[in-house]
């Protein structure tokens, strides 16, 4: 038996070891960096195997994962310490539920889109009609406690989890905004996320319509059409798709968005951890005619709004104008375990229609126009006096009618 094999039955040994000696502590759950140490031995072989099998682009071995483990007594520590990814992650059971709400767009909370940054949990951006926007919530906002619960270390699925609850009930935050630390008190409420809030006739003279993408989830595509068809009906000659602020969502989504305009060419290629390449082909039926587009884009333009964007960049559909993207070009796949909680696993990457990796450096448009941040800011609130990527837009499109 070879010295690695050997090593490696021993830290096994080791992990079912401390899983017996800590099984009696379960019902009094201790917590480690925000976490729930030494989960069942079984999720922590489950989430192993995934990670060993079905991992994108850092092959692993199953002594680091193991060691990782021991070490850190958490599978999210263990992931942490093992991969550069900060996608793949486990989810407990109620952090896979509120996940799964999530995608169809129904949820009870207070509407903010987090990240993680700097190992704090930070505001993306507050979603509009929801109690975070009306709190005042601002972009880069950090969130140093829920509930009394210091965030330091705390994964991002657990801050969900925390600020998630039933409507009408109450949540205590505490904010650091530049050198400024203070209370919000706020209450959560079912929040219901459009995805397409706003859609008219921007410009009546040369018949310039605008539709308003704010993230990407089941309900995305049906809301489109009608937007569209709305459109269609008040005489649309061309449009404005505004993607700025879209984190993403999920895949399906993106795909039939951008297969209403695109047709002829692939609109994403998936590539695996051996650098195999599927594409995802456009369909002929139900494409709309082209007509001159614009889609207005940003750096909190992210993963699922990156491949829209592509897709209509690389096939000549549409000019993105703006700044450049956020640069997620990673796919994660979900997998539901045995007690209740989950694993997603970055599992491919993707290159754009026309094959471009943008994971990391993003998209740049065809068109630059920078803003400062206040700039954006009043962009985002709906609140400004002057949108110069907007106006750029219209100033293009009406060249080409």
């Amino acid at each position: 038996m070879s010295r690695k094999a050997t090593l490696t039955i021993i830290l096994v040994v080791l992990l079912l070891s401390v899983s017996l000696v800590y099984g009696s502590y379960q019902a009094n759950t201790q917590f480690v960096e925000g976490e729930k140490r030494y989960e069942s031995i079984g999720t922590v072989l489950e989430v192993i195997a995934l990670v060993k099998t079905r991992h994108y682009y850092q092959p692993v071995s199953t002594f680091e994962l193991i060691k990782a483990y021991v070490t850190h007594g958490t599978i999210n520590g263990m992931l942490k310490h093992a991969l550069d990814d900060p996608y793949t992650r486990h989810m407990d059971a109620i952090a896979f539920e509120n996940m799964m709400n999530t995608t169809t767009g129904i949820y009870g909370g207070i509407g903010l889109s987090v990240g993680i940054v700097d190992d704090r949990v930070t505001v993306v951006s507050p979603i509009k009609g929801t109690p975070g926007e009306r709190a005042g919530f601002r972009r880069g906002d950090k969130i140093i406690a829920i509930d009394g619960k210091d965030t330091t270390h705390m994964t991002l699925d657990e801050a969900v989890s925390l600020m998630r609850g039933p409507e009408g009930t109450e949540l205590d935050l505490t904010i650091k905004r530049d050198e400024e630390i203070f209370e919000v008190h706020i209450v959560r409420e079912l929040i219901n996320v459009i995805s397409v809030p706003d859609y008219y006739i921007i410009d009546e003279e040369y018949g310039i319509g605008y539709i308003e993408i704010t993230n990407f989830s089941d309900r995305t595509y049906d809301e489109l059409k009608k937007a569209l068809d709305f459109l269609d009906e008040q005489g649309q000659r061309a449009l404005i798709i505004d993607l700025r602020f879209n984190p993403g969502g999920t895949l399906g989504s993106s795909l039939q968005v951008a297969n209403e305009f695109v047709s002829g060419a692939p609109l994403v290629y998936l590539e695996d951890q051996f650098g195999n390449r599927t594409p995802f082909e456009s369909t002929e039926t139900g494409t709309r005619e082209p007509m001159p587009m614009a889609v207005l884009i940003n750096g909190s333009s992210a993963s699922a709004s990156e491949i829209v964007s592509g897709a209509l960049q690389d096939n000549g559909l549409a000019v993105l104008i703006g700044t450049t993207t956020f640069g997620k070009g990673l796919v994660q796949s979900l997998y539901p375990l045995r007690d209740g909680s989950a694993l997603t696993v970055t599992e491919q990457g993707y290159l754009t229609s026309g094959g471009k990796d943008i994971n990391g450096v993003g998209i740049e448009p065809d068109i630059a126009v920078e803003v400062t941040v206040e700039e954006e800011e009043a962009i985002y609130l709906d609140e400004a006096e002057y949108d110069p990527q907007l106006e750029k837009a219209l100033e293009v499109l009406r060249s080409q009618l």
